[in-house]
């Protein structure tokens, strides 16, 4: 397979789960706001921590109020992971291998961006938010299902898986980062009263909350949240279970050993670890060095089959 189709396919699968992922924080952090007595809320602050953006956001926005958070997750093309940038990259990088991707699959995708684009300003006001993340959830969803369902599962494929399920890794680990920094017990005791329901969103941020309590049939807390997250083998989207995916990907795939060492290393690093017994500081530090080593793995699979970046030499 051409490394730069390998490349595009593996950007696709990335693309459209962040795209659900982006609408499906934004859903849920409406209502937990909902939920929480005003004034103890966390606000809107956070989904842009999760993004991982803030710098950018600080530059381009005024203050963290609702509308210019949800502008930026939902429609701002100069943030990369905003809805409708990860919409019309992954159209666009599928455009480009239109003979490796069903047609039914490019349909839909082309018609998700077109949605996604011209129902936005809707989208960003309170009565239509709803209906808006709704559609680009379902529309992600129903793209994956498409291509999974009607796709060859050959290299093309596994690419698609590692994309997706990288992708999915790394956002499980920015939200229970970022949202535990006010969940952890004994740090914000005006939110101590309303933990489970906050530990209840975080589930929900990850479509979790039914898994969890047909797995664990415990009510929802830290620990067993954290557990659940972070080593559950066969919930879609456990770190553990994401990391397993890819590492069966990698080993369909030729040239594969550098990849695979990088991915053994962070299996064993998530076997062993125990997140649930660590504070709110050694959380942050563990995620960090979790999240670094999704990056080098991520770096490791483009350096092996993608072609390498342009270097645009300077005018003599």
């Amino acid at each position: 397979m051409l490394s730069r189709v390998a490349e595009n396919i593996y950007w696709l699968g990335r693309h459209v789960e962040r795209a659900e992922n982006a609408a499906r924080v934004v859903a849920v952090n409406a209502n937990l706001l909902l939920d929480l007595p005003r004034g103890i809320a966390p606000g809107w602050a956070p989904l842009v921590y999760i993004s991982g953006a803030n710098a950018q956001f600080e530059a381009d926005y005024p203050d963290y109020s609702e509308a210019s958070v949800v502008h930026f997750l939902l429609g701002d093309t100069k943030n990369t992971g905003s809805i409708l940038s990860a919409l019309a990259a992954a159209r666009e990088g599928c455009r480009t291998i239109r003979d490796f991707v069903p047609r039914e699959a490019w349909e839909v995708l082309n018609e998700l961006y077109l949605y996604g684009r011209d129902e936005l300003e809707r989208g960003m006001t309170k009565g239509g938010r709803h209906a808006y993340l709704k559609a680009i959830i379902l529309g992600a969803q129903g793209i994956n299902g498409l291509l999974s369902g009607t796709m060859i599962h050959d290299q093309g494929y596994e690419f698609l898986h590692l994309g997706r399920f990288l992708e999915r890794a790394d956002m499980t680990t920015r939200i229970v980062d970022v949202r535990s920094a006010n969940l952890l017990p004994h740090t914000t005791t005006e939110l101590q009263p309303f933990e489970t329901i906050q530990w209840v969103s975080v589930l929900k941020s990850l479509s979790a909350y039914q898994a969890y309590r047909r797995s664990e049939q415990v009510r929802v807390q830290r620990e067993r949240v954290l557990r659940f997250l972070f080593q559950h083998r066969d919930f879609p989207r456990a770190v553990r279970h994401c990391i397993e995916v890819t590492r069966q990907s990698l080993e369909k795939l030729p040239r594969n050993e550098a990849a695979l060492r990088v991915s053994g290393r962070l299996r064993r690093n998530l076997e062993a670890a125990e997140p649930w017994r660590l504070d709110q500081q050694q959380l942050h530090t563990y995620v960090d060095e979790l999240q670094l080593a999704i990056a080098d793995l991520h770096a490791e699979i483009a350096k092996t089959w993608f072609p390498p970046p342009l270097v645009l030499e300077a005018a003599a």
